[in-house]
């Protein structure tokens, strides 16, 4: 091909594509995979059944995802890494805030008791914590779920005393002795179980619902260019929780959920009964605008306030950029 034939092709609409198949190179060398950054919460190990069961190749989405423990995915999708991330809508305002903007256009489940305030034997309620230590992560979403559970008992955070632990050391601080309580979510909150004899949760995400909101959040600039590959892994999407739900293949479900992350389908299954992974029409419920934790716009903005108020980002972000229902409400 000479050099004139090549700017003649490149000032036409086609430009790449003509250029790449004159010189022999296949379509598919054209658009990498959609890269999904994904990790240990039932809501998101769900992608596992679509992954095994080659639903994506089915709906013709090329789709590749990669496992991470949770912080290191959220850092990978700030660095570019990849196209979206499973995560919070909390923690989503928290990494756009710090650069890595994102999108959530699916809402997978909300936390329905798997985040949990674990009390040590013989504390039953938060009204015990009373001028206690209480183990938590600050700024991360069991802080605002102490905050909520103490504020029901007419109670603040000025009532106990907080500690700061990272929440994948929560279990073994409570076991310590050195507080009477720790905030943590699963695998870690019933990990604190196991390891202190008597430990009981004294308050839950099942007495909050709509407080955490777990989300496929996409990068901007993905979302722009593949609009209708996004839409394909939506639809797939659905056909895990339809899946999961239904009695007939739920048991397989947890089978491949539980083996992806070491456990055995005996031991998965309460984790997942504390996560409410939301069916279309639930989901088109939560995407409507409103106050309060039933709505993703209420949850976040509630979550926005508590972030600036503990200084984890300094500037408000705006929740509605972070937040795309169309794809959503579009589905049947």
């Amino acid at each position: 091909m000479t050099a004139k034939a090549v700017l003649r092709y490149l000032k036409t609409g086609l430009a790449g594509l003509v250029f790449a198949l004159t010189m022999g190179h296949s379509l598919s060398a054209l658009s990498a995979p959609l890269k999904i950054g994904y990790s240990d919460w039932p809501g998101w190990v769900a992608w596992q059944v679509a992954i095994e069961k080659g639903w994506f190749k089915e709906a013709g989405v090329d789709v590749e995802f990669d496992w991470f423990d949770y912080v290191p995915s959220m850092d990978a999708f700030a660095a570019g890494k990849l196209d979206a991330v499973c995560m919070t809508n909390g923690d989503a305002l928290v990494t756009g805030a710090t650069g890595g903007k994102s999108v959530m256009i699916l809402v997978n489940d909300y936390s329905a008791g798997n985040d949990m305030i674990v009390g040590q034997p013989g504390i039953n309620s938060l009204k015990d914590l009373k001028g206690k230590k209480v183990g938590v992560e600050l700024g991360f979403v069991d802080h605002l779920l102490l905050l909520k559970g103490l504020e029901k008992y007419g109670m603040t955070e000025n009532d106990v005393q907080l500690v700061n632990v990272p929440t994948n050391e929560t279990p073994q601080v409570l076991a310590s002795g050195q507080v009477s309580a720790i905030g943590a979510w699963q695998p870690n909150s019933g990990k604190a179980l196991e390891m202190v004899p008597g430990a009981k949760p004294i308050f839950t995400s099942a007495q909050e619902p709509g407080l955490i909101y777990d989300t496929l959040a996409v990068s901007p600039s993905s979302l722009a260019a593949h609009p209708e590959e996004w839409k394909k892994v939506m639809k797939v999407w659905y056909r895990v929780v339809n899946y999961i739900k239904d009695p007939k293949t739920r048991p397989e479900a947890i089978k491949i959920m539980a083996a992806r992350v070491g456990i055995s389908p005996a031991e998965y299954a309460p984790l997942l009964k504390g996560t409410h992974i939301l069916t279309l029409p639930e989901a088109k419920k939560v995407f409507k605008i409103g106050d309060g934790f039933s709505s993703m716009y209420g949850s976040t903005e509630i979550v926005n306030k508590f972030n600036l108020k503990y200084d984890v980002y300094k500037k408000s972000q705006d929740v509605s950029s972070y937040i795309d229902p169309s794809m959503t409400e579009a589905m049947h």
